[in-house]
């Protein structure tokens, strides 16, 4: 059966796109949407990806938001403590045993974001 090979966009609605996407350029390192040719898009770097449908009442995220973006990184620390220098504050890390260290944050329309550092593979 075919497959898909991973996400090619996320596209979703902002109350003021320009700014929204230079907050995630600025913060994420996210370039923003090309506008022709010489602007290439954001590559992201290889790794894995989750997919992963909660239930309607999940507690994981605000309730009031119907999704949460999770960005991977590779160095949780250094991204808290960049983000912390911006005045943009994060929760406590927590983390689970095989999978990773993750924080949570929300974009300036208060779009939920995870940032998970995954565990490192086993040797």
């Amino acid at each position: 059966m075919p497959s898909v090979q991973g996400f090619g966009g996320f596209f979703f609605r902002a109350r003021d796109p320009q700014a929204l996407g230079a907050w995630y350029a600025t913060h994420l390192g996210i370039d923003p949407v090309p506008t022709g040719p010489d602007t290439p898009p954001w590559m992201a770097t290889g790794g894995p990806t989750v997919f992963a449908p909660f239930p309607a009442d999940t507690s994981y995220f605000a309730g009031d938001k119907a999704f949460m973006l999770n960005f991977r990184v590779a160095d949780l620390d250094a991204m808290i403590a960049s983000l912390a220098a911006a005045g943009i504050e994060t929760t406590p890390v927590q983390a689970m045993a095989g999978v990773g260290r993750f924080t949570h944050l929300s974009d300036p329309e208060g779009t939920p974001i995870e940032l998970w550092e995954p565990a490192a593979p086993p040797a």
